[in-house]
């Protein structure tokens, strides 16, 4: 197999282990919201980011330990920093959505509610893998490839290898 089906493979592994802690994620944030929603007097922005916080806790320690948990581990307080950075711009994100279609379009039925909720956390879950795995969890370097620098990406003409004629 190749190195670039090795890769396809690894990317479509950590696309469903994202998948199967984001995919709990989202019910913990629906039944949440919901429950906060029916439960209590307070707006439905303000309910839904409540669910949207749950949500980011319970899929932190989803992702730390199940979907990266082979990613680096050495420098946690920014891991933790960068995780919440981009978990708040993905908060503004998923309610950002909510909150125009309640206050902007008046689509504010319970069903409404849940549509637009769950638009806002799909358009948000873009951003958050991105970003998760682009600079929350760094993956470590790769055992497979030589760290050789690559030339063309160093704009470095790359010199031939030498041959034993060369050599002195």
């Amino acid at each position: 197999m190749g190195h670039g089906a090795s890769r396809l493979r690894r990317l479509v592994h950590e696309v469903a282990k994202f998948g199967a802690v984001g995919g709990a994620g989202v019910l913990v944030n629906l039944v949440v919201f919901n429950l906060v929603r029916h439960t209590t007097d307070l707006q439905v922005v303000r309910a839904s980011v409540i669910a949207t916080v749950v949500a980011i806790v319970f899929n932190y320690v989803g992702f730390r330990y199940f979907t990266y948990r082979d990613r680096d581990k050495s420098r946690r307080t920014r891991e933790m920093t960068l995780f919440l950075l981009f978990s708040a711009i993905g908060l503004v994100i998923e309610n950002g959505v909510l909150y125009t279609a309640t206050y902007g379009f008046g689509w504010d039925t319970p069903l409404q509610n849940n549509v637009f909720k769950f638009l806002g956390i799909g358009v948000a879950t873009l951003f958050r893998f991105w970003s998760y795995r682009s600079w929350v969890f760094r993956a470590l370097p790769s055992r497979e490839t030589p760290a050789i620098p690559d030339p063309v990406l160093q704009n470095e003409p790359a010199s031939p290898p030498k041959t034993k004629q060369q050599v002195p």
